[in-house]
């Protein structure tokens, strides 16, 4: 898991204007972040489109989104059974993103 969540930062971190929300040293298999500029139930219904379930929203946690600046994340959840290529599908699935938004 916590490969997969290594990789899964270094392969999301070339989206433009991705910002991961939750960045602690000892995290869990999570991928939370926002895309400048682009709503995450936006960012959820194309990443949907191709076949990649994601959560967005504030995640029944309000004040943590306060806290952070933002009124919602996207937040990809890895676990044993997720692969390389299912991080890699979600990246090129927020790259479309990106071009739909521009």
């Amino acid at each position: 898991e916590r490969d997969l969540l290594s990789y899964g930062s270094a392969v999301l971190v070339d989206i433009p204007g991705l910002r991961f929300t939750g960045t602690a040293r000892e995290k869990a298999g999570v991928l939370a972040f926002v895309i400048d500029g682009i709503h995450p139930h936006d960012i959820g219904t194309i990443v949907d489109r191709e076949g990649i379930a994601i959560r967005t929203g504030h995640h029944c946690c309000q004040p943590l989104m306060a806290r952070l600046g933002v009124s919602a994340t996207a937040r990809a959840s890895l676990a044993m059974y997720n692969t390389r290529a299912d991080i890699d599908a979600l990246g090129i699935a927020l790259h479309k993103v990106r071009e739909v938004f521009g």
